[in-house]
């Protein structure tokens, strides 16, 4: 794919924005200080980042004055991949940094978050008492024995609370894991009981679409399943009493105590996030705290282009990565704000009328979530004041040319659109938002700095204008420092290291233009992503075939060229089940309560039988080419199946859907 030169552009910043914009200020500072190129713009700037790796996060970590309590050795030591160490020598707290506007007397009383429920009102947490709260409620941590590297987990929903457990917990040294409460008992514990946390902080349900969601049995199940949990903690969000034996949120946050934040080692980890566990369980991913602290620094003081004065609005749970990139704002001091709710209710604006509500200035959303308003027709630019916002910002799936329109026309003209694409494995973009640079109908602007995003073809060579896989070729600080329970880091090298060794090979299919900007084409294995959630094959799997009429199941997500997302599931029954609306009723069901309504398919279509490799996995990927037209000799090798006359099935309905 290469680019017309003379295509005009969406949108272009004009030259008061360029000349405000942090990351143009941070070059011409780089330039005097750090050697970086004074001309050249954005494209200079970034080639800089990734050819003087050391210098350019030696210059990010002093632009935002982060403060190293024991200094560093070397920026990078062993640059190897997996494995690269960065800052050898140095320690540092993360939730020291996120307060640290607490400390600024003209801003303590300013609204460090703003929560917002689906009845629209909206609550406001200030700076100082963020702080308060989080020094409380690290010292009752403390007290109950937690110590640096203790796993800590919330089953939490996007709501103030969680916030400050996941900085008190960070402020002790303790490794955060959270799970949204609409994830089944089965999904939260293939993810916890990896890592054993010692507390449990809970809700008693959760309000969505309208309506209340108890989860008091399925807390009582974490309860019984996780014997490593020594304290659980009961925010009582619907307002029942904390079950026998658990801690009331509210005691624990009381005290007025100044925060003690443990000084670790830059490596030290932050969290624990978790893969959608397509072939198994969930990979546990581990980041650091100083490489998040840096990575995050990098992406939302810079690309996102936040500070003091901004509102950031992402629309995410806790079950997902955009929710700890999104309480990174504390960072750079920018207001957060947490909605807790269906994203269309009551109606498919309840998003921009969030947005309106908070002031937002940057809101961020999933590509899906645009699509779905450009299809019921709102006008969010005329129904709603949509002033404030600079920027919306799209992720969890590639943006469609016809969403670009969309927002352009139906938000408003003079908008920044930043489709940005990246990964739980990072927790951060690879390619994205640059406030410098124009906008182009289907296209990410840029690379983001310091990532040597490369586009390679199967033998390891670069491509421009052309499809090719997604890969990294030099360390990024927030690349995990490992998986959790993969002791010889055998499970970590073959996620990303196995198609080219030593070089991060993450799963997606790009073009490079011949412009320096970037357009994703989808996954290039089978990873589900549906509303602009990554989630597990194999969860559904499991769910699927507890059903006596269900032999086995296939499920597919195909990203389609209107924007839209089909998740077909094949069932191969039992001898003498028959696929009618009472079954499929019942998978659908059976799916809903033990995952979520995310996971229910499109459509539930019987087949002949499921293929597989000859080792005995399901073959998704094939399937998924063949439902996008890919012919059968291109789409699979034949010697690698066990029966491949069963593929003939999916090449027929390919034709039919066509």
């Amino acid at each position: 794919m290469t680019s017309a030169a003379d295509e005009a552009p969406l949108w272009q910043p004009g030259p008061e924005r360029v000349e405000a914009a942090a990351v143009t200020r941070f070059q011409q500072w780089a330039a005097g200080r750090y050697g970086a190129p004074a001309d050249g713009g954005y494209a200079a700037l970034h080639r800089w980042s990734v050819e003087e790796l050391d210098t350019f996060w030696q210059a990010v970590a002093d632009w935002f004055d982060v403060r190293f309590s024991t200094p560093y050795e070397t920026v990078i030591g062993d640059r190897t991949m997996p494995g690269a160490q960065w800052f050898p020598g140095a320690t540092l707290n993360y939730a020291e940094h996120a307060l640290r506007t607490a400390l600024d007397p003209l801003r303590a009383d300013t609204p460090a978050l703003l929560y917002v429920d689906e009845t629209h009102t909206q609550a406001a947490t200030g700076w100082s008492e963020l702080r308060r709260q989080v020094g409380s409620l690290a010292a009752e941590l403390r007290a109950l024995g937690v110590a640096p590297g203790d796993r800590v987990s919330g089953y939490l929903p996007n709501i103030p609370q969680a916030v400050v457990a996941f900085l008190a917990t960070a402020a002790v040294g303790g490794v955060w894991t959270s799970c949204a409460p609409d994830f089944g008992a089965r999904s939260v514990l293939d993810r916890f009981q990896q890592v054993e946390p010692v507390v449990l902080f809970t809700v008693d349900g959760y309000r969505y679409g309208g309506k209340e969601h108890d989860r008091t049995a399925t807390v009582a199940e974490l309860r019984r399943e996780l014997p490593t949990v020594r304290a659980v903690v009961h925010i009582p969000l619907l307002g029942t009493p904390a079950p026998e034996g658990a801690l009331e949120w509210a005691a624990l946050t009381a005290s007025d105590t100044e925060p003690v934040f443990e000084q670790v080692p830059f490596e030290h980890p932050l969290w624990v996030l978790y893969s959608s566990g397509t072939t198994g369980l969930p990979k546990a991913i581990v980041q650091s705290q100083g490489g998040i602290l840096l990575e995050h620094f990098k992406q939302l003081g810079l690309h996102c282009d936040l500070g003091p004065d901004d509102r950031f609005f992402w629309y995410t749970s806790t079950g997902w990565m955009m929710w700890n990139f999104l309480v990174s704002g504390l960072l750079t001091g920018t207001t957060v704000v947490l909605y807790d709710g269906s994203p269309g209710h009551p109606d498919v604006s309840a998003q921009w009328r969030v947005a309106e509500q908070t002031g937002a200035t940057l809101f961020g959303t999933s590509a899906a979530y645009v699509m779905a308003c450009r299809k019921a027709g709102v006008h969010p630019g005329r129904d709603h004041d949509l002033s404030r916002v600079q920027c919306v910002a799209t992720t969890g799936s590639p943006l469609p040319p016809d969403g670009f329109r969309w927002l352009h026309d139906e938000v408003a003209e003079d908008l920044w659109i930043a489709s940005v694409s990246g990964g739980t494995d990072v927790c951060s973009c690879f390619a994205g938002a640059v406030p410098t640079l124009p906008v182009h109908i289907g296209e990410l602007q840029a690379p983001c700095l310091g990532t040597d995003l490369q586009s390679w073809d199967p033998a390891g060579e670069p491509l421009t204008g052309e499809v090719g896989e997604l890969v990294v070729t030099a360390p990024m600080p927030s690349m995990p420092v490992r998986f959790w329970n993969d002791p010889d880091g055998s499970r970590y090298h073959d996620s990303y290291f196995d198609m080219y060794p030593g070089v991060w090979r993450h799963g997606d299919w790009i073009t490079l233009t011949d412009r320096g900007s970037v357009v994703i084409h989808g996954r290039s294995d089978s990873t589900l992503n549906r509303q602009g959630v990554r989630m597990g094959s194999a969860d559904i799997y499991e769910a699927v075939e507890r059903l006596p009429e269900i032999r086995e199941s296939l499920v597919i997500g195909i990203e389609e060229p209107d924007g839209g997302y089909w998740m077909p599931l094949f069932v191969h029954l039992a001898e003498g089940a028959t696929l009618d609306d009472a079954l499929r009723d019942s998978i659908r069901r059976t799916i809903r309560e033990n995952l979520s309504p995310r996971h229910v398919p499109d459509e539930v279509i019987e087949v002949p039988g499921i293929p597989h490799t000859l080792t005995g996995k399901r073959i998704e990927v094939p399937v998924k080419r063949l439902l996008q037209g890919t012919a059968l000799s291109k789409a699979v090798n034949p010697g690698s199946i066990d029966n491949l006359e069963l593929l003939h099935f999916y090449e027929d309905l390919a034709r039919e859907r066509r």
